[in-house]
């Protein structure tokens, strides 16, 4: 995505009242609403809602859920993996590195098996970006921002020797984010192959979304994501429409993708 995602977010996001800051600490699902209560203890109800955290906070039992989920659906969440992957961009005065994608050298180990990844190439932006993943990802969130780029550097500077010093950088941190504890779902050895479908089932007024209940093979994605948001929204407008009895939200579901299509124009690269 050439410049972000925050046009897809924008055009989404027309005519819908979305509040920020409001981190969730309750659900409480009742037989025809819902409860949802936030951190300054605020409450707002609903006929139904859409749970889309990710994994990570699902597992670290931030919100509390009342009643409790069942087991079925609590086992769904602790038999699914979450992976860490962190970021650590690079911004440069001037390119000094080939038009090539990716870059990198083999690794004396899988701990410090990363890349980077050149943005140059697709954006034109003097940017490279660090890609830390499993444990090394974990390691490099205890780094301050300034030793997180220095140790990128030096393993730039194993290709390029004379690289300079960045004018900017930028790290992620997923795996300690309270809003997310870690970047993508994945399979866990041994697990039930049942796993994504259990953690999608809706319960009463509660349907569920994000990358790991995707259906189509692509969890951990932010297409993924998008795909199962669709489907959950779906499912939940048929529920309200067999309870309430009313067409107007299936419109205001269906026409979401049309008004993305007109208003977004979308850049996408593969370098």
């Amino acid at each position: 995505m050439v410049q972000g995602y925050y046009p897809v977010i924008e055009a989404m996001s027309k005519d819908i009242d979305i509040r920020l800051n409001h981190r969730v600490k309750r659900i409480t699902n009742g037989y025809n609403k819902v409860m949802v209560t936030v951190e300054d203890g605020r409450n707002f109800v609903a006929d139904a809602a859409i749970i889309t955290v990710p994994v990570g906070v699902l597992k670290a039992n931030l919100i509390e859920f009342k009643p409790k989920l069942p087991e079925w659906k609590l086992s769904a969440i602790a038999d699914l993996g979450v992976g860490n992957e962190n970021k650590i961009a690079l911004r440069f005065d001037n390119v000094f590195w080939p038009n090539v994608e990716l870059l990198g050298i083999v690794a004396p180990t899988s701990y410090a098996c990363g890349y980077f990844l050149n943005l140059h190439k697709a954006t034109g932006h003097q940017v490279l970006v660090y890609m830390a993943a499993g444990r090394l990802a974990y390691d490099v969130e205890k780094l301050s921002d300034r030793d997180a780029a220095d140790f990128a550097m030096r393993q730039l500077k194993q290709m390029f020797p004379d690289a300079p010093e960045p004018v900017q950088y930028l790290v992620s941190r997923w795996g300690t984010d309270p809003d997310s504890l870690g970047c993508y779902s994945y399979d866990l050895v041994g697990k039930p192959t049942d796993v994504y479908d259990r953690l999608r089932a809706p319960l009463g007024n509660l349907f569920f979304g994000g990358e790991a209940v995707c259906m189509d093979d692509h969890q951990g994605s932010v297409h993924g994501a998008y795909s199962a948001g669709i489907i959950a929204a779906e499912d939940c407008s048929r529920h309200l429409i067999k309870r309430l009895g009313s067409l107007e939200i299936v419109q205001l579901v269906s026409s979401g993708e049309e008004i993305l299509k007109a208003i977004v124009p979308l850049q996408i690269s593969r370098m």
